[in-house]
Order: structure tokens, then sequence, then C-alpha cells
């Protein structure tokens, strides 16, 4: 056996020049936009791309001019096959990306070329969504029958892992870190904000359990905590004219305050990684707006990117597919 492991992500823009075909590529996908003509995808996106790239790359710039989600993804990716080799278990990990570089289709190339003969496939995307999961891996799939159906290299997926115990605890460890930040510590006094990538309604309505899987994780980490802070679940980074999950994170932020909040503590509940969802929206925009409605204290839990009980989490997902497979 020689094997590899896959880690799936959307990718992000590197450089200015990178926002507008990042944003094609990413509206072009029909798990993201839906039209019911087909042939009408690609037309809308150019339109859509075109519309949003002035804004996204001023949003870029106010964070370095691009997303850090590659660099940290491979980063990731390095230390989760550390983590294994400390198992005993020799893996080559890649990273592929579903809208930049470095895309699947190519990083599907190395895998072959490798000569891998058994793949875990495992996107870094908690709960399962369609837009996430689901389209990362339709892709893979669709790539997988283009050659033949690479029958030569057997394959499992890691779809879900929403309540994986170490998961779970490293989230939770992770917010009770940031408790000391707030001038009064009490739990009972800090609100947590557990702030999710929003989808459409529609695609919950039709079966998506990205909603339940989402409330689900939320639970289980207050539960963790001890159930002592008040908890509430927002959406962000909504896109288009149809309607989208729930209250919106700025909505949340306005009802806290005016229901007499004064400690905010923002989770990045669907993110793994900084990207432009935490270091723009959460830390810029909605910081700006905690401040401006007169939240004493407005902190932030980090994402992920390759803290060790993170990689210990992926470690652990990938050592019981082994094992369930021997």
């Amino acid at each position: 056996m020689k094997l590899g492991i896959l880690l799936f992500n959307l990718g992000g823009p590197e450089t200015q020049a990178d926002v507008r075909p990042f944003l094609f590529n990413l509206f072009s996908d029909p798990e993201i936009v839906r039209i019911p003509i087909r042939a009408f995808q690609k037309p809308l996106a150019w339109i859509i791309s075109t519309a949003r790239h002035k804004k996204s790359s001023a949003n870029y710039l106010l964070i370095g001019g691009g997303s850090p989600l590659r660099r940290i993804t491979d980063e990731q990716a390095a230390a989760l096959g550390d983590d294994l080799a400390g198992r005993g278990i020799e893996a080559k990990v890649y990273v592929g990306m579903r809208y930049w570089h470095p895309f699947t289709k190519v990083v599907l190339d190395e895998i072959e070329r490798d000569g891998i003969t058994e793949l875990i496939v495992l996107p870094l995307y908690p709960q399962f969504s369609v837009s996430t999961t689901g389209s990362s891996t339709k892709e893979f799939v669709e790539l997988l029958d283009r050659r033949g159906g690479l029958r030569h290299i057997r394959r499992r997926y890691i779809t879900r892992w929403h309540t994986h115990e170490a998961y779970i605890a490293a989230l939770a460890e992770q917010i009770q870190e940031k408790f000391n930040e707030f001038p009064d510590p009490d739990p009972r006094s800090v609100h947590l904000l557990f702030s999710a990538h929003s989808v459409p309604e529609s695609y919950i309505q039709n079966g998506d359990p990205y909603l339940s899987h989402t409330e689900e994780t939320v639970r289980l980490v207050s539960e963790k905590l001890g159930g002592l802070n008040p908890t509430h679940l927002s959406f962000q980074s909504k896109v288009g004219p149809v309607k989208w999950l729930g209250p919106s994170t700025d909505t949340k932020l306005r009802e806290l305050k005016a229901a007499g909040a004064e400690q905010v503590l923002a989770i990045p509940i669907s993110f793994v990684s900084e990207h432009i969802e935490t270091l723009y929206e959460l830390d810029l925009l909605y910081k700006d707006l905690a401040e401006e409605l007169g939240f004493k204290a407005y902190r932030r839990v980090p994402a992920f990117n390759t803290d060790p009980r993170f990689i210990k989490a992926l470690g652990d997902l990938v050592t019981a597919k082994l094992n369930l497979a021997s």
C-alpha cells in the first residue's frame, strides 16, 4: 500500500491579479450559483465577477493583498503528514483546491505519478454542504471518470466530521482560552457568537444538512464548555439576491446590543483556516460594527490553522478511516 491523503479546500486569490479569475471560477460552479439553463452559467459568472472584483480586491488589500489560504493549507498538510508519521503511518498529504491553485485536477496528476494505491479524501469543511464538500467531491469523481476511474487507486471518503470528539474539544479549548481577554471573564457575561458561512435557504429546503450540522456542532461545543455562556448562531458572506440563511452576523450583533449584551466572542465555526471571511469580515467589518454599537469588548477566536489540537483531530479522522478499512 502506498497511502495518500487529499485535503480539499476552496482556495483563494493570492494576489490582486488573481481576484477576478478566482471569482469567475467560484461563480461558475452550479453548486454555488444555481440557474436553470446551464449554458448561461459562465456568462453569468463573468458578469458577477466583473461587477464584484473591484470591491473584493479592495477587501483583500486590507488583509495584505491576497488570501493566505493556500499557504496555511499547505502548512496543515505538512503538519498532518508529521502527525501521521508519529503514529507510524507513512503517507503523502496533498492539497486540492476547488477554485484556485493548486486545482484538484493538477493534484490528481501528481497522485497518479506518485503511484498512490490508497487515497483518503478529507475535505477541510467540518459541516457538510453541497456547496463545499459536495461540490469538491463531485468534481473529484468527475475527474476520476474522465481518467477511466483510476480503479487501481482505492478511495475512501471522510465527508463529515462536525461531531468528531477531538475537533469539538479543540474548539472548546480555543474558546475557553479567550475568556481571560475580556474585562469580565465570567463565562455567563461573554456571549458566544458562532459565525458560519451562509448558504441559500433553498439548499436546506432541498435536503442539505449544513444547518443541522452547524447547529449540532454549536450545541456540542456549548455543552463541552459547561453551558454557561449565552450562545448564538449567525451567518456571514452571502452573495446575490436569493434568500440566504440568517440571521446575518451584523444583524445578530445589533440584536445582542439591543438586548443588553456587552461582551461578544466571535467564533468562525465553519472555517478552519484564516482567510478573507475571518481576517476581513470578522476582524475588521464586524469589529468596527461592534465598536460603533458600543460593546465593551469584542474578541475573536482564531481559526485553527496548524494548532496541534486540530492537526491531531485530522490525524484521528485518518487513523479511524484506516482502521475501519483494515
